[in-house]
């Protein structure tokens, strides 16, 4: 899917660590300050992270080896500033840069100063890391929540910001409601987002907990942990279903639970007592209860 919104023609820019491209500022952003080419020198003391950035965890070793680069050849490409409170700067983009700068004992560096609003610098620094792929996907789903609580943005308008679809989004957004255990192994890079959605598909904290650990302990790949998904949620519904259930039936309600799951894009419950039944459907949201119904044609 192409980039959409500030995403298009920021890849230039944020290429690499090692070269300059260009952006033009958002609609209703004033110019940048500095030379023709709006780059200006600032002294370091005058900088400062921003709070809405959505990358959290540095990686010491990498900026290590960063700072012994920038004390050997310089900061080649500047960092994204934007004007803050009491004669401070905020960093839009480079904050990694920015503390390795502070590591080489670099006391001014080039900076390219945008007139960003609050909004608009969160869409920067967000679209900037996904390019770069440097968020974990808790700091990802943080980074989609700030756009939505914050600047009252519809997951369908994020969607178009960062250059993802609107179901991408959502499922994002679902990782916030694991438990804490859970969300520090993505953090600390011992689940992937594919871990993470297979442990959402089953029911309860202690469970999911536990599938945590079981995947990490036995190292289990995005499709085996899908698998063990499907055991233990069919061992619970063993547990809670009336015994008088044949396992054959049970077996076909999984396989129709999972298909429309897959199609839906979102966990389906299907129960049944006799001749009757009942087919549940979760949502997150009023977008994707639109998407939802959108695929019934409706």
């Amino acid at each position: 899917m192409a980039k959409k919104g500030l995403g298009k023609g920021l890849n230039l820019l944020f290429e690499d660590d090692l070269s300059i491209g260009d952006t033009k500022p958002p609609e209703g952003a004033a110019a940048e300050k500095g030379g023709s080419d709006g780059i200006t020198y600032m002294k370091l003391s005058k900088i400062e992270p921003n709070e809405n950035q959505p990358r959290k965890s540095f990686d010491k070793e990498k900026i290590e080896i960063l700072a012994a680069s920038i004390k050997e050849n310089g900061l080649i490409q500047p960092i994204i500033i934007t004007e803050g409170e009491n004669g401070m700067y905020k960093i839009v983009a480079g904050e990694r840069r920015w503390r390795a700068c502070r590591k080489a004992g670099l006391t001014e560096i080039p900076v390219l100063i945008r007139g960003y609003s609050d909004e608009q610098a969160a869409e920067v620094a967000l679209v900037e890391n996904l390019q770069r792929e440097d968020l974990n996907p808790i700091e990802e789903a943080l980074g989609y929540n700030l756009l939505i609580t914050e600047f009252s943005m519809t997951q369908d308008t994020v969607s178009q910001k960062v250059g993802k679809s609107r179901s991408a989004v959502a499922n994002s957004l679902r990782l916030l409601t694991l438990g804490d255990d859970i969300k520090n192994m993505l953090v600390d890079g011992k689940l992937t987002g594919g871990h993470a959605r297979a442990i959402l598909s089953v029911e309860g904290a202690e469970l999911r907990s536990a599938m945590a650990k079981r995947i990490t302990e036995d190292g289990l790949n995005v499709r085996q942990s899908e698998a063990l998904a499907r055991q233990l949620s069919r061992k619970a519904t063993v547990r809670t279903k009336p015994p008088s259930k044949s396992q054959a039936q049970e077996t076909a309600y999984e396989e129709m639970e999972n298909r429309l799951s897959s199609s839906l894009g979102t966990k389906v419950k299907i129960s049944s007592n006799g001749k009757k039944g009942k087919i549940e459907i979760e949502y997150y949201g009023s977008d994707d209860l639109d998407r939802i119904i959108s695929m019934f044609g409706i």
